[in-house]
């Protein structure tokens, strides 16, 4: 009996929820609009029995599932994912074997970022569930892309998330010299399906990365979280880097944070703290922050 377990994640959609696996589902991605087009998808046909499904989306690590405005998902997610897991836990089969697989091209460009050292590269696909941080090749063993990176010989550090890797380069090379060949041996690399991540790594890596995971945070801190979540992490993820909460001391009102990627070492990286997130934080908590200072500069 196999050990899946299911975690539910809400979309930018409301009536697509995903039901993200911590084990590999399927070999491709594929989407099933009704019961006869999921005929080789055993997994989408149970769901098709229930009258709220509309549509089907199968990963290798997620299945999400579009409804019928006939219900809300808060009625009935707790229970899907219970059937879900119940179903592949069983043996039930996600996709029969004879279904292909069809090759979709991959594009990666590259984004300069306000750190000179750091270029972002861009894939049209998943990467990464959660971003992750390689500040060399010993920290990338379970990590094969970013392994293969470390090995040009200007690469310092690697940050994946979600659909981008973020390079920070040594000084001996120019971007304007290297930056192509790095898109290339990223999308060759991606297109040839060769693995980006050991999943278990991935959840051991983000757990012990993660601002709200592992531990019990006070309500202070679980608003400050929240605000991070909701209005900082998508800025900075278009800039390259990420940020994750660190600690409050509610004496001081101060908060701690990581910066990763291209916001760790950034130049303009005081600015945006102090100028941006800090006032933030002060305007939506008022009295309960006072500073913000990053960890790692």
């Amino acid at each position: 009996m196999q050990n899946i377990k299911l975690t539910i994640e809400k979309t930018s959609n409301p009536a697509i929820l995903k039901f993200n696996s911590n084990e590999s589902l399927a070999s491709g991605k594929f989407e099933c609009k009704n019961i006869e087009e999921a005929k080789d998808f055993p997994v989408a046909q149970q769901l098709f029995y229930l009258p709220f499904v509309k549509t089907v989306f199968i990963s290798e690590y997620f299945i999400a599932v579009e409804r019928f405005n006939i219900l809300e998902w808060n009625e009935v997610q707790d229970e899907v994912k219970k059937q879900l897991e119940d179903y592949l836990n069983d043996g039930g089969l996600v996709q029969n074997e004879n279904v292909e697989v069809k090759k979709v091209p991959v594009t990666v460009y590259a984004e300069s970022t306000p750190n000179p050292g750091v270029m972002k590269f861009v894939a049209n696909k998943p990467l990464v569930e959660n971003g992750l941080e390689f500040k060399n090749i010993d920290d990338a063993k379970n990590a094969p892309l970013a392994q293969n990176l470390f090995h040009f010989p200007f690469v310092k550090e690697v940050f994946m998330d979600k659909n981008f890797v973020s390079i920070t380069k040594f000084d001996v090379a120019t971007w304007e010299d290297v930056t192509m060949e790095v898109r290339e041996f990223i999308r060759s690399y991606i297109e040839d399906g060769k693995p980006i991540i050991d999943k278990a790594s991935e959840l051991l890596h983000t757990d012990s990365h993660s601002d709200s995971v592992t531990v019990a945070l006070d309500e202070i801190s679980s608003e400050i979280v929240a605000i991070l979540d909701e209005y900082v992490k998508p800025a900075v993820a278009s800039d390259g880097g990420n940020i994750l909460f660190k600690s409050y001391d509610s004496k001081k009102k101060s908060v701690h944070v990581v910066l990763q990627g291209a916001c760790s070492g950034c130049p303009s990286s005081t600015f945006t703290l102090k100028n941006g997130i800090e006032n933030m934080l002060k305007e939506m908590l008022p009295g309960k922050v006072a500073t913000v200072e990053a960890i790692n500069g």
